[in-house]
């Protein structure tokens, strides 16, 4: 049913509506994903906060973090103090 669907790195499992969201906001990659704010990605229709939650973890174990937030070490994204 999805056969042409934009190629990227998120998972199949990520949620279709955030899916959609990002592909039209023309991000289908972390790194360009990286590139934008939480804020800005929930401002997105479709995009919500467990969307931000999944893709904050994702570009946490690349080393990678929302424009705007520091990016932590894998080896420490889980340690939350």
């Amino acid at each position: 049913m999805d056969s042409g669907a934009p190629e990227g790195d998120l998972p199949p499992t990520f949620p279709a509506p955030a899916r959609r969201a990002l592909a039209g906001a023309g991000l289908t990659r972390l790194e360009q994903i990286a590139c934008v704010s939480e804020r800005e990605l929930l401002a997105l229709h479709g995009m919500g906060p467990k969307g931000v939650r999944l893709l904050r973890e994702m570009l946490a174990e690349r080393g990678l973090a929302f424009a705007g937030a520091t990016p932590r070490p894998p080896s420490l994204s889980s340690e939350n103090a």
